[in-house]
C-alpha cells in the first residue's frame, strides 16, 4: 500500500528514480523508425522536458535524446515503477471515488507484465497498442486519478493527462480520445512522427481505453468464429479432425490455439518469434512446439485420423508452413487443411507486425531498421508468396477467410492476386470474418461483452459466471432458434470457462451477448453486488470490435453496402452518447485491428457498486450502446438488423428508429437511369 501511495504521489523529483533503463529479462517493443529531421529531434526533446521543472532537465535531456535515437521514442524508462504491476483489489487504490480507483485497477491490468505484450514500452497487444506514451504520463494520471472527486473529469489527449476539469456526479470520470488526428494527415509516416513527438498515440483497441483482459476476450470471439466458419463452410457443428491452420502467438492471436482446442478442432499455428511460442506453452495454451516442418505434417496427418482435439505451434514462418501444405497437396493429393486464416499484426507491417519468409527473425528486426525500403519490398514479396499458396489451396477445397488484420488489405497492396472480380471497395476474394462470420451476428446485437470482479477474487468471478448463464437460460427460452444457438455457445462457453483456466490478470470475463442479454447481466450482477454476494463493485466493459463501437470498412462494417462502411458517425455517435448516459469512462481511438487511418473505434468502463444509481446508468447506456449499431445497419439494408430493432422497437416504446423502404423492382431504377 505505501508503495502505491507513491507510485500515485506524481512525479518523484527529489531525489530523481536511478535510471535503471531497460530490463533485459522483458520482451521490448521493435526498435521505431520515426525519421525526424534535426528540428523535429529538438521539438520532440522540448516536448518531453516539459513534464519536468528546469532544475532536472540538464539531467533528463541527454538520456530522453539518447532514448529517441536509440528507440526511436522518448519512454521516460528512469520513471518506470519498480513496483510489481497488476490489478490490485480496488480497496487498495488511495482515492477518494470507487469510480476513480477502478480506472486505476484497469489501467495497471494492462501492464501487468503476464498481460501486457511490452510492459515497459507501455504496451499492452498489438505490437503499437499503447496505454499512454511515457512513464511521466502514467504517473501524473495515477496521481489525479487518487485525487480526483465525483466532481472532476479527467481529460486525456493521446496518453496525455490535460488534466481535472469540474463536471458533474452523472458524468464520466476520464475522457480519452486517442490518435484524433485530422484526416487528411493520418498516414502511418505521419503517425511515426508525431507518436515520436509524443503529441498522438497509437491507443489499438482496448490498450488506450484501459479495457484489456488479456488474451481470454479474444480466445471466445475466436472460438465463436471457427464454430461459426465450421457451420457455414463445412456444414457442420463437429470439427473434430477438421484442420485450422493461422499465424501469431501474440498477445491478440495467442488466443487462437486455446480456441481451436475448446471448438474440438486441430489448430495448427506459426509464430516466428520464440518468446510468445514458449510463453503461450508455458501458459498452457498449447499443447505441442515443433520447428520441424515435417513434423509438424505427421502430427497434423496423427491427430486427423485420431480426431484428437490438438493446438500445435509450429516456430516459423507460416508461408513456409502454406507452401508445405501445397506441396504435400499436390505430392499425394491429399488436402490436410479444411480451415485458414492469418493473425500477423499487418496493421503494422513494416516495423515488426509480419515477417518475411526470406530472413531469420533476427535479420528482419535488423533490415527493418537499417534498411526500410528493401525490408518493406521483402514484407511485399513474402506477401505474394503466401497468397499464391493459400489461393492453390483453396482451389482444392480450404475455406479461408480475412481476420481483419488488414491481412489481404497488405496482400492487395502488395499486388498479390487477391482482387474479387466485380466486388466492392471493401470486398476481397476472401471474405473477412465479419463479412461471412460475425458480422450477422453482429446485426443480431451480439458482441464481446465483459465484466471485471475489482475484488480481484476468483469466487467472486464464480458467482458472476453462475449469475451470467443463469441469466441467459432463462431468456433464451423465448427467443427465436438462431439467437438460442448463439445463447447456448454462451451457455457452454461460460459454464466451462472457469475449467479452462482463461484468467490472465485481472479476475475477468467476458461472453457475446445481445442487447436484452447484456442489461438483465448487468442488473443482476449489481443486484448481487447489492446484496454482499460479490464482495466488491465489478466494472462491465466491451471490446471496440462490436456491434456499434467500430466503424472500420474492412472489419467490423466490411459488411455494410450501402456506400457508408467508410463513414465513421456510429462510433464517434456511441462515444458521446455512452457519455452522457452513464458510463464512468469513455474512449474514442482512431486505428485498432486495421490500423491508423483505417479505423474509427470506441469503449467504455461502467462501475457497478451495488447502488440503484448504477442500476439507472447500465440500463440506459448499455440499451443505447447496441442498440446504435443495430440502427444504423438496418438503414444500410441489413435485415437481421431490421428484424432485431423492429423488435427492440416493440419491447421499449420510447425507441423510435427511422426504417428503410428497399427498392423492391430493380426495374425501377433502370428505367430511371436509362431515361
Amino acid at each position: 500500500m505505501s508503495n502505491l501511495k507513491e507510485l500515485c504521489s506524481g512525479l518523484p523529483l527529489d531525489p530523481l528514480p536511478p535510471n535503471q533503463g531497460r530490463d533485459p529479462r522483458l520482451p521490448h517493443a521493435p526498435i521505431r523508425t520515426p525519421n525526424l529531421t534535426a528540428e523535429e529531434e529538438r521539438l520532440a526533446l522540448r516536448n518531453a522536458l516539459r513534464y519536468f521543472p528546469p532544475s532536472v532537465h540538464a539531467t533528463l535531456a541527454p538520456e530522453f535524446a539518447q532514448e529517441l535515437r536509440q528507440y526511436g521514442h522518448i519512454y521516460m524508462y528512469r520513471f518506470c515503477p519498480t513496483l510489481r504491476m497488476r490489478a490490485l483489489p480496488i480497496d487498495q487504490y488511495p482515492c477518494r471515488t470507487r469510480q476513480a480507483a477502478s480506472i486505476m485497477l484497469m489501467i495497471m491490468n494492462n501492464l501487468d507484465p503476464a498481460v501486457a505484450q511490452f510492459p515497459q514500452e507501455l504496451v499492452t497487444y498489438g505490437g503499437n497498442g499503447q496505454v499512454f506514451s511515457n512513464w511521466a504520463q502514467f504517473r501524473l494520471v495515477m496521481h489525479y486519478l487518487s485525487e480526483m472527486t465525483e466532481e472532476q473529469t479527467l481529460v486525456m489527449y493521446s496518453g496525455h493527462p490535460m488534466g481535472l476539469f469540474p463536471s458533474l456526479p452523472s458524468s464520466p470520470r476520464a475522457i480519452i480520445t486517442n490518435g484524433m488526428v485530422i484526416p487528411n494527415y493520418s498516414s502511418r509516416d505521419q503517425y511515426e512522427k508525431m507518436f515520436a513527438l509524443g503529441v498522438t498515440m497509437y491507443g489499438q483497441m482496448t490498450a488506450g481505453s484501459y479495457c484489456y483482459i488479456g488474451p481470454q476476450g479474444i480466445v471466445h470471439g475466436t472460438m465463436l468464429t471457427v464454430l461459426n466458419a465450421g457451420r457455414r463452410y463445412l456444414g457442420s457443428d463437429d470439427l473434430r479432425g477438421r484442420v485450422f491452420v493461422t499465424s501469431g502467438l501474440g498477445g491478440m492471436s495467442g488466443a487462437q490455439a486455446k480456441a481451436a482446442v475448446i471448438a474440438g478442432c486441430i489448430g495448427v499455428i506459426a509464430e516466428v518469434d520464440e518468446a510468445p511460442l514458449r510463453k503461450r506453452h508455458e501458459q498452457g495454451w498449447l499443447m505441442e512446439v515443433t520447428s520441424n516442418i515435417e513434423h509438424c505434417i505427421q502430427r497434423i496427418r496423427e491427430a486427423k485420423s485420431s480426431k484428437t482435439a490438438l493446438s500445435l505451434g509450429y516456430h516459423g514462418n507460416i508461408v513456409d508452413l502454406w507452401e508445405r501444405l501445397l506441396l504435400e497437396y499436390e505430392r499425394t493429393g491429399q488436402l490436410l487443411v479444411d480451415l485458414g486464416s492469418d493473425q500477423t499484426s499487418l496493421h503494422n507491417p513494416f516495423n515488426g507486425g509480419y515477417y518475411p519468409v526470406q530472413l531469420a527473425f533476427r535479420q528482419a528486426n535488423q533490415l527493418m531498421t537499417t534498411d526500410p525500403n528493401r525490408f518493406r519490398t521483402m514484407v511485399q514479396e513474402s506477401l505474394r508468396r503466401q497468397i499464391k499458396a493459400i489461393n492453390k489451396l483453396t482451389d482444392a477445397g480450404l475455406f479461408f477467410w480475412d481476420y481483419g488484420n488488414a491481412f489481404l488489405l497488405e496482400a492487395q497492396r502488395a499486388g498479390a492476386e487477391v482482387e474479387k472480380v466485380g466486388g466492392g471497395a471493401t470486398e476481397f476474394r476472401y471474405p473477412s470474418y465479419v463479412q461471412h462470420i460475425m458480422g450477422d451476428i453482429f446485426s443480431l446485437g451480439f458482441g464481446p461483452f465483459r465484466w471485471v470482479c475489482t475484488s480481484g477474487d476468483a469466487r467472486d468471478l464464480a458467482v458472476t459466471d453462475d449469475i451470467a448463464a443463469t441469466v441467459l437460460e432463462e431468456i433464451g427460452a423465448n427467443v427465436s432458434d438462431r439467437i438460442r444457438q448463439q445463447y447456448n455457445d454462451n451457455i457452454h462457453w461460460i459454464r466451462e470457462a472457469g475449467k479452462h483456466k482463461m484468467v490472465v490478470g485481472s479476475q475477468a470475463r467476458i461472453l457475446y451477448s445481445d442487447q436484452r442479454g447484456r442489461v438483465c447481466i448487468a442488473l443482476a450482477i449489481n443486484q448481487a453486488v447489492a446484496d454482499g454476494r460479490v464482495s466488491a463493485p465489478v466494472v462491465i466493459s466491451r471490446d471496440h470490435h462490436d456491434v456499434s463501437g467500430t466503424d472500420s470498412p474492412f472489419r467490423e462494417t466490411s459488411n455494410v453496402y450501402d456506400g457508408s462502411a467508410f463513414c465513421a458517425d456510429m462510433a464517434v455517435q456511441n462515444f458521446v452518447g455512452d457519455a452522457f448516459r452513464g458510463a464512468t469512462w469513455v474512449a474514442l481511438h482512431n486505428g485498432g485491428g486495421v490500423g491508423w487511418g483505417e479505423v474509427m473505434n470506441g469503449g467504455f468502463g461502467l462501475l457497478l457498486d451495488g447502488s440503484e444509481e448504477a442500476a439507472k446508468r447500465a440500463k440506459l447506456m448499455l440499451n443505447w450502446d447496441v442498440s446504435n449499431g443495430v440502427a444504423r445497419r438496418c438503414w444500410s439494408g441489413n435485415t437481421n438488423a431490421y428484424e432485431t430493432i423492429q423488435h427492440t422497437m416493440e419491447e421499449n416504446r420510447q425507441l423510435r428508429v427511422t426504417m428503410p423502404f428497399p427498392v423492391q423492382d430493380d426495374a425501377v431504377l433502370d428505367r430511371a437511369l436509362q431515361g
